[in-house]
């Protein structure tokens, strides 16, 4: 079973569904580090291992596309995973939340209690 202390959140403490999220977590033991991703941005690199952890396909499952950035930098027509993630690097506001990491896989806190799938 993945140990509870090992877990991160990345975390907005503006939106109210990463705030729920780690109040889920934190009701029920886990004490997840926290990374206020807005404050420090996450590396390509730590883009590219969340993309792994989450299973997803493109990098683009874990944008928020509704962002006015997302649009002012066109990226629905960017077809170059590598230009996405650069984007997300350079405006870590694009950057869906929250994301729970907990035993080498990934959620998205959308909803909330999605992330409970990995404790």
């Amino acid at each position: 079973m993945p140990n509870k202390m090992t877990a991160k959140i990345y975390h907005n403490p503006r939106c109210s569904k990463s705030r729920q999220t780690l109040a889920l977590l934190t009701d029920r033991g886990v004490t997840p580090q926290i990374i206020e991703y807005l404050k420090v941005a996450p590396t390509e690199t730590e883009i590219r291992e969340l993309a792994k952890m989450l299973g997803i396909s493109s990098v683009r499952d874990m944008m928020r596309t509704g962002e006015s950035i997302y649009k002012e930098l066109n990226l629905k027509n960017v077809d170059d995973e590598n230009k996405l993630i650069n984007a997300m690097v350079e405006n870590p506001k694009l950057l869906e939340r929250p994301i729970v990491i907990n035993g080498g896989k990934a959620k998205i806190g959308r909803p909330p209690e999605g992330v409970l799938s990995l404790f």
